[in-house]
């Protein structure tokens, strides 16, 4: 699933799809090598997603941390 990888996926997808893999993993009749296919599939969406949350908060915390006013600003994520 690399090509969707590198298109960011909505946090929305992403959760969604995580919890597909969760299914399918907690199922216990897969074969070893499609267990850590999945695992590590499911490694890199919690990672997305756990990056996206980060963001989103970056840019609430720029908003509330101007003089008591909410004053948006733009905001530029870290590539990594």
């Amino acid at each position: 699933m690399a090509p969707k990888e590198k298109a960011e996926l909505s946090l929305e997808a992403a959760l969604s799809e995580l919890e597909g893999v969760v299914k399918e993993l907690e199922k216990g009749d897969l074969p070893l090598e499609k267990a850590l296919e999945l695992f590590e599939r499911g490694v890199q969406l919690n990672t997305a997603c756990r990056k996206q949350l980060e963001q989103a908060e970056t840019r609430i915390e720029i908003l509330l941390k101007k003089d008591g006013e909410t004053q948006p600003e733009p905001f530029e994520p870290e590539n990594s």
